[in-house]
């Protein structure tokens, strides 16, 4: 029997495979194309590795064509975007996506900002976050909103609640900030260079944490009976993944948690899904 205080994304990522496959083969039957999407890998960042392997399967089996194209932090910042816009005129791929996070060399906003925002699945582009500051999402980033959905799936209010997001990026701290606000919760950003963070972290009800650095916060810190959504990748010494918190010691604690992994992670990927399937859908207007 599962542990009730567990928030799996794993049930709800099961569920949309299936509903989405089953829409997919439905549209392709009107449109007479196949949904394909590409994806640009630069570096080799060992959890990037991990999601591009876990999203190849899933998009054969929901019957999506997919590319990666693998470039070394070698690249020139030019010849990315240079590829972007070229990929942008192309009317056989529908979703460009890349993959992060880059190496610190590049500037991302610069080159997400090149994908034409009709295309960009991850809901990163400027216009796409706009959109989502005023309320009025068009492609949500995945991460963000499939956080959203998780809370929404296990019945878990948010308006009025206290949340604490520990990341201000622009991937994960700043578009999680709009989905709280606009679900009516009361939020605060903290990062590595606020004061005091133990007197936030006191303090929140809802507490989110995406720094990719395991344990670094005392377990004690937490507030008894609060919600812990962990977004952390991190890797222990035996390989394994882990994420920010330290699960073991502060289950008994809290009210809810993700595990991690099979918590954000597959609820990253369904939104993904959804997000394809969109774009797919409305592609040209046909």
């Amino acid at each position: 029997m599962k542990n009730k205080k567990i928030l799996y994304g794993n049930i709800y990522l099961k569920k949309i495979k299936k509903e989405i496959k089953n829409k997919i083969i439905n549209l392709i039957k009107k449109k007479k194309k196949i949904p394909k999407i590409i994806i640009i890998n630069i570096g080799n960042n060992k959890s990037s590795n991990i999601y591009i392997n876990i999203k190849k399967k899933i998009f054969k089996y929901i019957g999506i064509k997919y590319k990666i194209y693998k470039f070394n932090n070698n690249i020139l910042e030019k010849k990315i975007i240079d590829f972007i816009k070229k990929k942008n005129k192309n009317k056989n791929i529908h979703c460009i996506l890349i993959q992060l996070p880059l190496d610190k060399k590049f500037n991302s906003n610069k080159i997400i900002n090149n994908i034409n925002p009709k295309k960009d699945v991850d809901g990163l582009h400027a216009y796409n976050i706009g959109r989502l500051s005023q309320g009025d999402p068009l492609i949500r980033p995945c991460t963000s909103y499939g956080v959203i959905k998780l809370l929404k799936n296990n019945n878990i209010k948010l308006n009025g609640i206290n949340s604490l997001i520990i990341s201000s990026s622009n991937l994960i701290g700043k578009p999680m900030s709009m989905e709280l606000l606009n679900n009516g919760c009361s939020i605060t950003i903290v990062n590595s260079k606020t004061k005091n963070i133990k007197k936030y972290i006191k303090k929140a009800d809802l507490l989110i944490s995406a720094i990719g650095k395991y344990n670094k916060y005392p377990s004690k810190w937490i507030k008894k009976g609060s919600i812990i959504i962990d977004i952390g990748i991190n890797f222990n010494k035996y390989g394994k993944i882990i994420g920010d918190i330290n699960f073991k010691k502060i289950i008994k604690k809290v009210k809810y948690i993700t595990p991690t992994p099979g918590g954000v992670g597959p609820m990253t990927i369904a939104i993904l899904i959804k997000n394809i399937y969109k774009i797919y859908k409305n592609f040209n207007n046909n």
